[in-house]
């Protein structure tokens, strides 16, 4: 088990003085000598999330929802990792540190079903919306004829 913390990061780009925000996030150890990290823009994500160079997989999201899928999976990326850490472990000498960790899986995993949840709620506003809007649209155009 290892999370890891990543960052967006202000980058030096080709030109002199010229800086811009970076397009992904990466690790702290990325970024050394790459830019300095937006420490408001930190999340904690599973080591697996990462590819071989330190940079965030599918850290550009579209729209909230993405956000939301990106949080949902890495929730239960890490709650995966603590229970496959907790089977390595022997009962006899590491009960306490094995209760921990599943303990933090289920709390993880419970995250991810409240987000699921509110994903399922902004999906369901967002349906929502657009019929009102559709029928206001026809509403309008029945009237007009």
């Amino acid at each position: 088990m290892s999370d890891v913390y990543v960052y967006y990061f202000i980058e030096a780009e080709g030109m002199p003085g010229s800086r811009a925000v970076s397009k992904q996030r990466a690790a702290l150890e990325t970024i050394k000598g790459k830019g300095e990290p937006i420490m408001e823009s930190q999340i904690v994500v599973d080591h697996t999330e990462l590819d071989r160079d330190g940079f965030l997989f599918d850290s550009v999201a579209n729209a909230p929802m993405d956000d939301l899928a990106n949080e949902i999976r890495s929730l239960k990326l890490r709650a995966d990792s603590r229970d496959s850490d907790a089977l390595e472990l022997d009962e006899s000498t590491a009960g306490e540190h094995k209760y921990m960790l599943s303990l933090e899986s289920r709390e993880l995993r419970n995250q991810a079903r409240k987000l699921q949840k509110r994903r399922g709620e902004l999906a369901e506003d967002s349906a929502n919306s657009s019929d009102t809007e559709n029928f206001g649209l026809f509403a309008d155009s029945a009237a007009i004829g």
